[in-house]
């Protein structure tokens, strides 16, 4: 008895039928192998050879052996054989589901692992598969729903038709809105075969999040326009002022000497802006490990103020310092410390206003809000305060709130960007509270180490002489 014929599926050459996927199994057919074939052909042979012996025996029990006999046996052999033989390009139907669902659950298993949002559908944009990370880009995204439904970007859906009228491949951009503002970029293609092969290709979405890499270039094409326009007016002065020297001030003593004085001011702010680049370079380059040396922030602050009290006092402001008794000890890196607490005093005497005061205090700070114990480093100034508009962006690069004023004063727009990424290492915060025409506050809190607990007398710890010498990198 010869095996069921599976029904055969149209060529690709045949129109298209429009019905949707069939809910029954059907016989899978798969490509074949040139020796899947010759075994199909030597099946078809042994299973003629047999049914002819069986016809043989049979005509020779009852009639005997006779001529007529074999030849018909011959031709039966031979007609049977052709007959049930597979022709070569055609397919041989294969009734073992059980390979086949495990190539199908290798698929999925495959698809539910790749880390990119990927969404199949079909000819009509109905979606057949997608995985997790497509479903949780969009949340409405259903099988057999259509696309639409759940992606409403012009350029994907456009593409979708062009790639189902041309099949060839291309790419587009999608960028949702909400609930945060991201772009990807879209892969589409078609993909012959499979089950729903007989309605037309299917098409393939791919997307790849380029959203941190398009925050990086922008982030780095900002960075860049920034330095490089910091550096630029310094340069221009010094190409002027030399071209003067060199020309019309050849001879003059007096417009020498003053011409030079600028120079050097702008040489030494070239100076400062090449050192906090490279200082902030560093810092970012050791943002992920967290600092393990106990540092004490009392003498690095009385050292900050001893340094700059000579400043201060040329602009004709009272700085002090008011340190809780007793070491406040922090897990950090000693310099970067020092550098945190001059930003902070620094900014204060040269934009807290002539004549003013600039207050330095250190306290440790109880534990609330699920927050251990933090070492507070506050600087407050009488200056004329900041806006609340410019609070969110002062720790940003190169940001100033008067621009004409920090170049006067020297400033490089990278100090609280600095001291940012300082606390950010340390596992800190910088707290920043202003009203106009009241001044301002600044507050580095960092998480103490060994703090004592709370309502417990201060401890007269001393503290290593090797921690009070440590020295600014920037020259003051």
């Amino acid at each position: 008895m010869m095996p069921p014929r599976a029904t055969p599926r149209p060529d690709a050459g045949d129109p298209p039928r429009d019905d949707t996927l069939p809910d029954e199994p059907t016989v899978p057919f798969l490509p074949v192998a040139s020796g899947s074939l010759s075994a199909a052909r030597r099946a078809a042979w042994r299973g003629a050879l047999l049914a002819v012996l069986v016809f043989t025996a049979i005509e020779i029990w009852h009639h005997g052996l006779d001529l007529g006999t074999g030849i018909a046996a011959l031709l039966a052999l031979l007609v049977g054989g052709l007959a049930a033989a597979p022709r070569r390009g055609e397919p041989v139907p294969r009734f073992d589901a059980g390979p086949g669902r495990g190539r199908h659950g290798l698929a999925e298993a495959l698809l539910a692992n790749i880390p990119d949002p990927v969404i199949l559908i079909d000819r009509r944009a109905l979606v057949i598969e997608s995985n997790a990370a497509a479903r949780a880009l969009l949340p409405s995204l259903r099988p057999r729903h259509p696309l639409s439904f759940a992606l409403r970007d012009p350029d994907v859906l456009d593409g979708i038709e062009t790639v189902l009228r041309t099949g060839e491949p291309l790419k587009t951009v999608y960028s949702p809105r909400v609930p945060t503002e991201r772009t990807f970029e879209v892969q589409i293609g078609a993909m012959q075969g499979g089950e729903a092969g007989r309605a037309g290709p299917n098409v393939v979405l791919f997307l790849r999040d380029l959203t941190s890499a398009q925050r990086l270039e922008t982030m780095r094409v900002d960075f860049v326009a920034n330095a490089s326009h910091e550096l630029r007016t310094p340069l221009a002065s010094l190409l002027g002022f030399i071209e003067t020297l060199q020309g019309p001030a050849r001879d003059d003593a007096k417009a020498r000497e003053r011409f030079l004085g600028i120079m050097r001011v702008q040489a030494l702010r070239m100076t400062r802006l090449i050192d906090d680049l490279l200082s902030l370079s560093r810092i970012e380059l050791r943002a992920h490990v967290p600092p393990t040396q106990a540092v004490d922030v009392v003498p690095l602050a009385r050292q900050i103020a001893d340094a700059l009290g000579l400043i201060a006092r040329e602009r004709g402001v009272v700085l002090t310092l008011d340190a809780a008794p007793g070491p406040l000890r922090v897990l950090g890196d000693r310099d970067e410390i020092l550098r945190v607490i001059e930003n902070l005093v620094e900014n204060a005497v040269k934009y807290g206003g002539d004549g003013g005061r600039v207050e330095l205090r250190l306290g440790l700070r109880d534990a609330e809000d699920n927050r251990p114990p933090e070492v507070e480093v506050a600087v407050r100034d009488e200056g004329p305060g900041i806006a609340p508009e410019h609070l969110p962006r002062l720790t940003e690069r190169f940001y100033r709130v008067d621009a004409a004023s920090s170049r006067q004063q020297g400033g490089t727009g990278l100090g609280l960007a600095i001291v940012k990424h300082i606390l950010a290492r340390h596992r800190g915060r910088l707290v920043i509270e202003s009203t106009p025409g009241q001044g301002a506050t600044f507050r580095a809190l960092i998480p103490a180490h060994g703090a004592p607990p709370k309502g417990a007398p201060p401890q007269d710890t001393p503290v290593p002489a090797d921690q009070g010498q440590a020295t600014s990198r920037r020259p003051v």
